[in-house]
C-alpha cells in the first residue's frame, strides 16, 4: 500500500468524512458521555482500537465470510474486541471503565463501526482498511474530546480535571446536562462548516464573484472582460457552429420522419 493511500484514509476519517461533525454517526455516545474531556478522549480511543482491529480482521476474512451472514459475522468480530477492551479497561483504568459504563458494550452496535465494516473493510485490502479504521477513530476521538472539553470548561470551569477559570466564574450548569451536548455539537458543526466554506471561497477569484461573474465565458455578454477564457470571435464561431449542428440534426430527423411515412403508404 502506498503512503499517500494511508494518508488519504487518515485525512478522510479526520476531516473529509468525520463521523461526528460530517456524517453525524454515533450520536448516542457523543451526546451521553461527553460531560468531560477525559470521558470523550477515553470513549474515542476505545472506539478507535475496536474500529481499527475489526476493520483489519474483517478485511482479512472478506473472502471467507459468506455474503448472506456477513452482518452477524461482523458483530461477532466486533463484540470479541469490545469484550477484550472492556476487560483491559476494568483491569488497568477502572475509573474510566466506571465513567463510560454501559456505553462500552454498546460499541458493538455502534453505527460507525458497522458502517465502515460494511462499506469499506468488506471490499478492500487489509492495510487500507486498518488505516481507514484508524482515521475514523481519530476523527471520532477528536470530535468527542472537543465536545467534552467545551462542556467541561463551561459547565465546571475545568479542563481534564484542572481548574482553569477563576473562582468568580459561575459555571453554566446546563452544559453538564443532556441539552448542553446538543448546543455544543451544533456550535462546533456550524464552526466547521464556516471554516470549510471560507476555505472554498479562498480559492475563487473574488473580483469576478463581486461582479456577479459565473465564469461561463462562452455565454458571457461582457466583451470588455479582461479575464474571459474565450475571445469574441471564438465565442461567436462556437455559437454559430452549435446552431448549425442543431439545425442539421433537426433536418435529418424531419427527413427520417417523412421517409418513414412514405414507406408506410
Amino acid at each position: 500500500m502506498k503512503v499517500n493511500s494511508a494518508g488519504e484514509r487518515l485525512y478522510n476519517g479526520i476531516v473529509k468524512e468525520n463521523p461526528t461533525f460530517v456524517l453525524m454517526l454515533g450520536m448516542c455516545p457523543t451526546l451521553a458521555i461527553t460531560t468531560s474531556a477525559v470521558n470523550g478522549l477515553g470513549m474515542g480511543l476505545t472506539t478507535m482500537v475496536v474500529l481499527a482491529l475489526s476493520n483489519l480482521i474483517i478485511s482479512l476474512l472478506r473472502n471467507i465470510i459468506p455474503n448472506r451472514v456477513r452482518i452477524p459475522a461482523f458483530i461477532v468480530i466486533i463484540a470479541s474486541f469490545v469484550t477484550a477492551v472492556q476487560l483491559l479497561l476494568e483491569a488497568y483504568i477502572p475509573f474510566l471503565n466506571k465513567a463510560l459504563g454501559m456505553y462500552i458494550p454498546l460499541i458493538v452496535v455502534n453505527c460507525i463501526i458497522l458502517g465502515r465494516a460494511e462499506s469499506y473493510a468488506y471490499s478492500n485490502t487489509p492495510l487500507p482498511s486498518f488505516f481507514d479504521g484508524v482515521g475514523m477513530g481519530v476523527g471520532f476521538t477528536f470530535a468527542l474530546t472537543c465536545i467534552g472539553a467545551v462542556r467541561e470548561l463551561l459547565g465546571a470551569g475545568e479542563l481534564f480535571g484542572f481548574e482553569l477559570l477563576p473562582d468568580s466564574f459561575e459555571p453554566i450548569r446546563i452544559f453538564g446536562q443532556a441539552p448542553g451536548a446538543f448546543f455544543v455539537l451544533a456550535a462546533l458543526v456550524a464552526l466547521q462548516n464556516y471554516i470549510k466554506n471560507a476555505r472554498k471561497k479562498a480559492g475563487k477569484p473574488y473580483e469576478k464573484i463581486g461582479s456577479g461573474c459565473t465564469e461561463d465565458c462562452m455565454n458571457c455578454s461582457d466583451t470588455n472582460c479582461g479575464k474571459r477564457f474565450y475571445d469574441t470571435a471564438d465565442t461567436a464561431g462556437t455559437k454559430k457552429q452549435l446552431q448549425e449542428t442543431g439545425k442539421a440534426q433537426d433536418k435529418a430527423a424531419a427527413t427520417e420522419t417523412i421517409d418513414g411515412k412514405k414507406g408506410e403508404k
